[in-house]
């Protein structure tokens, strides 16, 4: 994040303070969100910057872009920027509606996050002078200096902009939402340790399911957590750790004492996800060695310590309570903890093993006995239907994605309806749709403007509608017609000089005039058709019907005297005409069919075009 004046380290404290006092439970799959101070380097200034691994839950990276979009709001003289290994992936979320001239390569620098909307460095136009031509690179210090003095220049509120809060719609009352709270069989020391410190379930859940071989030979005797001291009780995962734990097929080591009840028996689950989630802790503990006496140090020693402390008395983050009492201490072990993680992390890192062996020092004496008093207590455990999408959440899911899109059409799931209702809306939609919308779509994809970097779809914001002269004449620019050919079609290179007399006899100096060359190119094509009629090629394609004259001959009586063979046989050895539309319908329903349903090249591209096919009802 990036300043206007000199507030770096007030803006520091200031950030740390608002984004732990928040009592909202947030569990990071690997790596929280942290920031430090970075000192002026080259043309890069001072700023708070830090890095996240997210690995599997992508909500991680996008719960980072709501806080800054936060953080950018309550502090006005900042601005930010994120990225991860895709890069700008911001605009990939809103990809369908970036300018033309916006690509990975005119993207750098010109990215940001201001009083919590995107922004974007424009290109200047006639209309407005304010910006850096696209094949220009600002430099950072050019780019901020822009945004800070034209800020409703560089932050327009679009469809990039919708598109990106669209995708954090439901922060921060998702943050709930994305938890899921399970009854788990643990070892009571387990137990405990969550209690204090739920975060913990991560890399736990991270160690069992990326376990091997060598991790499990720990689990033989459960040194740390006696599984006979299992006690039922409440855990807390995010969806994507409850996934992963839940959907891993394990069978514990006989010696490990976890021995499973039968699949019937109504707490099997709890059984299974508390052996998993066991396992996962002894691995950690495994990995760890015994923290240091400087690692077990308090905080106060830390000289950074000092201040921060300061800094969250002048803030009022400890609601004027007096020291001692229950409430400063909580808020006091929170602040520590926070330091711990982010300020002093570095410094005194310690891996989640480590962590897990100082807590188990720290334990007071428990009876076994209480805790199992508790169970009767918890509170019923979340459904996990969700772990389920069916065919209509899928459709949903697919529409509410691409309702958008303009051009892109996805059938709604046919949701409340009768019986009868689904089945007379699919044949009336049968019935009144045309192919003829597949091949115009065709022809106007292969009309669009490509090049280089690929083809560029077109965009349709109205139903298709069949013109007879336009079809025609896109069908004469397909075959080659000379008033309409394509000027690219003329800049082929032949530079086949080693070839045979007969491709000698139609190569095309760069001399000739239009008219020649046409002529030549022509001689070409029929030279190739020629050649092709001694194969079996023709007999997949559709071909226009025969029209033979009245008089039973093609061609006028006064040229000679033929006999009826030499006539059938001219007749035959003509090269008859393609129905372009039927055989490109009919290969592109041979694709769709031999699909059975699943994506493919045929419907992908159909898709692409905004083209719906209504499913194949006939079996055969």
């Amino acid at each position: 994040m990036y300043f206007r004046g000199e507030l770096l380290k007030k803006t520091q404290c200031n950030i740390s303070y608002s984004l732990f006092k928040s009592p909202t439970l947030y569990i990071w799959h690997q790596q929280p969100f942290n920031l430090k101070l970075n000192p002026e380097k080259g043309d890069v200034p001072a700023h708070l910057g830090g890095s996240t691994q997210f690995s599997d839950n992508v909500e991680d990276e996008w719960f980072i872009v709501y806080l800054l979009l936060q953080i950018t709001k309550a502090f006005p003289e900042l601005a930010a920027r994120v990225e991860d290994n895709d890069g700008e992936f911001l605009l990939i979320e809103a990809a369908d509606y970036l300018p033309k001239w916006l690509n990975p390569d005119t993207s750098e620098n010109r990215i940001f996050i201001y009083r919590g909307d995107l922004c974007i460095i424009p290109c200047p136009t006639q209309s407005n002078k304010v910006g850096i031509p696209k094949g220009e690179v600002p430099s950072l210090a050019t780019a901020l200096s822009l945004l800070f003095s034209n800020p409703e220049a560089c932050c327009p509120r679009n469809k990039i902009s919708s598109a990106v809060k669209e995708r954090l719609k439901g922060y921060p009352e998702r943050i709930q939402t994305e938890l899921h709270h399970a009854h788990c069989f643990i070892p009571a020391r387990i137990a405990l340790i969550l209690e204090k410190r739920p975060d913990l379930v991560a890399p736990a859940v991270s160690a069992f399911y990326l376990r091997d071989p060598v991790d499990l030979q720990a689990c033989r005797s459960f040194r740390m957590f006696p599984p006979d001291t299992r006690v039922l009780t409440q855990v807390t995962f995010t969806r994507c750790l409850y996934a992963q734990l839940q959907q891993q097929q394990f069978t514990p080591d006989r010696k490990s004492g976890f021995a499973l009840p039968p699949r019937s028996d109504p707490k099997y689950k709890a059984h299974e996800l508390g052996m998993k989630l066991a396992h996962g802790f002894e691995i950690l503990c495994s990995k760890a060695r015994m923290p240091s006496s400087d690692a077990n140090a308090p905080v106060s020693c830390n000289p950074q310590w000092k201040g921060f402390i300061e800094c969250l008395k002048r803030n009022g983050y400890f609601r004027k309570e007096i020291e001692g009492s229950a409430l400063y201490k909580d808020l006091m072990y929170r602040a520590e903890h926070f330091f711990k993680q982010s300020v002093y992390l570095e410094l005194n890192a310690l891996s989640p093993g480590e962590e897990i062996l100082q807590l188990l020092d720290s334990l007071t004496p428990f009876s076994l006995e209480n805790l199992k008093e508790k169970e009767s207590q918890l509170s019923p455990e979340d459904s996990d239907n969700w772990l389920d999408i069916t065919e209509q959440d899928l459709e949903k899911m697919l529409h509410d994605r691409t309702k958008g899109c303009v051009g892109v059409e996805i059938q709604k799931p046919s949701v409340g309806c009768s019986k009868d209702e689904p089945v007379r809306s699919r044949v009336e939609e049968d019935a009144s749709y045309s192919l003829v919308a597949v091949s115009q779509g065709m022809t106007n994809f292969l009309k669009a403007m490509s090049s280089h970097k690929g083809a560029e779809l077109p965009r349709f914001s109205q139903p298709f509608s069949f013109d007879p002269d336009s079809m025609v004449g896109a069908l004469n620019n397909l075959l080659g017609n000379e008033d309409e050919l394509d000027s690219d079609d003329l800049d082929d290179d032949d530079d086949g000089d080693d070839g045979d007399e007969d491709e000698q006899d139609f190569s095309v100096p760069s001399e000739m005039n239009g008219t020649e060359t046409l002529e030549s190119l022509k001689k070409y094509m029929d030279q190739m058709d020629e050649e092709l009629m001694g194969t079996n090629i023709g007999q997949s394609f559709k071909q226009k019907e025969k029209t033979v004259p009245e008089n039973g001959s093609p061609h006028s009586s006064g040229e000679g005297s033929f006999s009826r063979d030499e006539e059938v046989r001219e007749i035959e050895e003509e090269i008859q005409p393609l129905d372009i539309d039927l055989n490109l319908v009919t290969n592109l329903l041979e694709s769709l069919s031999s699909q059975a349903g699943l994506a493919g090249p045929a419907s992908n591209l159909l898709q692409s075009l905004g083209i719906h096919l209504p499913p194949n009802s006939d079996p055969s």
